[in-house]
C-alpha cells in the first residue's frame, strides 16, 4: 500500500511539473522539477504516455495529453448544469447578465450564462475564451490559486485590450492579492470599453479555483453600485460553493 501511494505521489509530482509548460519539458527538466531519479521520471513518464495523460513529440519534449484533457472535460461537464439555479437566482436578483467560467489554460473558458432580459446588456457566448488578467472571473481565478500559480499562467507581457487594462505584472499581482483579502475581483472596462464586471471563485473542496462566477454590465450602471453588485456576487459564489461541497 505504501509503494502504491508512493507512485502516485510521484506521478502527480510529474504532471504538476508539466501544469505551466503548455510547450513541454525533457525528461531531465522534469525530473529536476519533479525532484525524482531520472530513470524514476522516465518510468513514470512511459506508464502515464500509455494512459495518454502525457505525450510526447517529435523533438522528445513531453506535454499533458489528450487523456488529461477528457478528465477535465468530464469534471466540468456538468458543472453549468448543476450551478445553473445560482446564476438564474443572481440574474433575478439583480437583473443583469450572469456568467460562469472555468480556467482553460491560460485563459476563463464560459460554460453557462443566464442573460439580462434587457436591450442594454452585456452578453458573450458559452464556449468563448477570454484572458484572465483584465476580466473580473480571470481575475478571481487566478486570486484563487496559490500567487506562484497565477503568476506562471500570465504572459511576460500583458495584452492592452483598452485603455484601461493592467499591463504592467507587479499592479496586477498587487490587485490580485487584494481580491484574496475581499474575495471579489472587478474589471472596469479594461476588457471592453463600455463593459465593466464583478466577479468571485467558487471552490468544490479540491480546487479553490474550480469556476468564476461574474456579472459583466454597461459602465453606466455600474458606477455608484460597485458595493450592491459585489455583496451579491460574493454570497451567489459562496452558495454555489456550498452546493458543490455536497458531493
Amino acid at each position: 500500500m505504501r509503494n502504491g501511494v508512493q507512485a502516485i505521489a510521484r506521478a502527480a509530482s510529474v504532471l504538476r511539473a508539466l501544469e505551466h509548460s503548455p510547450g513541454g519539458l525533457t525528461l531531465g527538466e522534469i525530473a529536476a522539477a519533479a525532484e525524482l531519479p531520472k530513470s524514476t521520471a522516465h518510468r513514470i513518464v512511459g506508464a502515464l504516455s500509455e494512459e495518454s495523460l502525457l505525450a510526447q513529440s517529435g523533438d522528445g519534449r513531453i506535454s499533458l495529453g489528450g487523456g488529461i484533457a477528457r478528465l477535465a472535460a468530464a469534471r466540468q461537464e456538468g458543472l453549468g448544469e448543476r450551478l445553473h439555479p445560482v446564476l438564474r437566482g443572481l440574474r433575478l436578483q439583480l437583473d443583469e447578465t450572469v456568467d460562469l467560467a472555468v480556467l482553460d489554460g491560460s485563459s476563463a473558458r464560459f460554460i453557462d450564462q443566464v442573460p439580462a432580459p434587457r436591450r442594454l446588456r452585456a452578453a458573450s457566448s458559452v464556449g468563448e475564451t477570454f484572458p484572465l488578467h483584465c476580466t473580473a472571473n480571470g481575475k478571481a481565478l487566478l486570486a484563487a490559486m496559490p500567487e506562484s500559480r497565477a503568476a506562471a499562467l500570465l504572459p511576460a507581457k500583458l495584452p492592452k485590450l483598452t485603455p484601461q487594462t493592467i499591463s504592467g505584472r507587479t499592479r496586477l499581482l498587487a490587485e490580485l492579492a487584494t481580491v484574496r483579502v475581499e474575495g471579489v475581483a472587478f474589471d472596469r472596462e479594461e476588457h471592453t470599453a463600455g463593459i465593466c464586471a464583478v466577479g468571485a471563485a467558487i471552490s468544490d473542496g479540491a480546487d479553490p479555483a474550480a469556476a468564476a462566477i461574474s456579472v459583466p454590465i454597461p459602465s453606466q450602471r455600474f458606477a455608484g453600485n460597485e458595493r450592491a453588485l459585489a455583496a451579491a456576487v460574493k454570497a451567489a459564489a459562496a452558495a454555489a460553493t456550498g452546493l458543490l461541497s455536497q458531493a
